[in-house]
């Protein structure tokens, strides 16, 4: 279990499955996170994928959202990749803020990652927003990145953080 200042990071489980697709199925969640018709099915295989780590993001007692996060193994080009969603009914209260610096700090100390990427689409500028006040830096923009929805290709924009720019 990880604590930061506001939020508790804890290993999500199969009893979180139903708060956590309820909050995917919010449509300012499921704008950037999709998952098909079985939002419960899409949580439960975030779960299960053996190269992903998925916590639950607690505040006051309740399941607010999930931080995820993989790592590149190649030792060459190794960095960890971090992926959040919120309940649309607690931002603005700096939580996801608070959940990324809790999870990268605990990936400092305890695995030793020192670059830490995120890739937001690059028409969710809140996200983007909240990504630089923790010291995220944009890199570039990934053109035709992502397949939404609507069929489309959309872009996304590439950040990274070093260890040593973490705001804390």
């Amino acid at each position: 279990m990880l604590r930061g200042r506001a939020v508790t990071l804890r290993p999500a489980t199969d009893a979180d499955v139903p708060a956590l697709a309820a909050i995917r199925a919010d449509p300012e969640v499921r704008r950037w996170w999709r998952g098909g018709d079985d939002l419960a099915a899409a949580v439960r295989a975030d779960l299960a994928d053996d190269e992903l780590t998925v916590y639950a993001v607690e505040h006051e007692g309740r399941v607010v959202g999930a931080i995820q996060w993989y790592a590149e193994s190649d030792p060459d080009y190794r960095h960890a990749s971090l992926d959040i969603f919120l309940d649309p009914a607690v931002r603005g209260a700096g939580l996801g803020g608070d959940a990324i610096r809790t999870l990268a700090r605990h990936l400092i100390d305890e695995y030793g990652h020192h670059r830490f990427t995120i890739d937001p689409a690059a028409a969710n500028t809140a996200a983007i927003r909240a990504y630089a006040k923790v010291g995220f830096r944009p890199v570039g923009i990934m053109r035709r990145y992502e397949r939404d929805a609507d069929g489309r290709w959309h872009d996304a924009l590439l950040m990274d953080l070093l260890a040593d720019e973490l705001a804390d």
